[in-house]
């Protein structure tokens, strides 16, 4: 009896195990950040690694919308005193899968929402996790000589599915992932 016990508590060990190694096995991060400008904007370019997981790239390919939000935050560094924040910018990127027409649409946002349809998944996945050229501030807002950190993150927006299909695809909480803020400080 108390052997059966013990295996018992051994596959259930083994499951809890299974359900989260891959949350812990892998954190999305930002890398490749520029900070530059244009004649009349700051603009900011970064990618976002290891965001994507087998569990979801099976979903996309089921045909779920998958969607990615982009945080950018500008602030004023103040001595002494709070820093103000002078922009705030959110980006979406959005991927689904077309089953009937094997392709795959990719909306982002920076891009006035325009949709981007290619067959390569791994050509989708590249567009979906980087940010180029998003305008943060108009540079005539922006004061000469001030200091001030800009600020980053990426999110997966939630899946929300219809009725009670969440209770029956619980596994779908195991994507969720938000990156640590990443920050750059710099003289205008």
């Amino acid at each position: 009896m108390a052997k059966g016990k013990r295996g018992i508590k051994a596959v259930i060990f083994f499951i809890i195990l299974q359900l989260t190694m891959p949350a812990l096995a892998q954190q999305a991060y930002l890398s490749d950040v520029v900070v530059t400008n244009t004649l009349d904007h700051l603009i900011v370019y970064f990618s976002v690694n290891d965001c994507f997981t087998v569990d979801m790239n099976r979903a996309i390919e089921s045909g779920i919308e998958t969607t990615f939000t982009f945080y950018i935050r500008l602030y004023k560094k103040r001595d002494y005193w709070w820093d103000s924040k002078v922009a705030d910018r959110e980006i979406s990127h959005s991927i689904k899968y077309d089953n009937l027409k094997k392709i795959y649409e990719v909306k982002l946002s920076e891009q006035n929402d325009d949709v981007i349809t290619m067959k390569d998944f791994d050509e989708a996945r590249r567009l979906m996790a980087e940010v180029i050229a998003a305008k943060v501030i108009a540079l005539r807002d922006l004061k000469k000589g001030e200091h001030y950190q800009l600020k980053m993150m990426a999110q997966l927006n939630k899946i929300r599915l219809p009725l009670y299909l969440h209770y029956v695809f619980f596994f779908l909480s195991l994507w969720d992932f938000e990156t640590d803020w990443y920050s750059i400080d710099f003289r205008y």
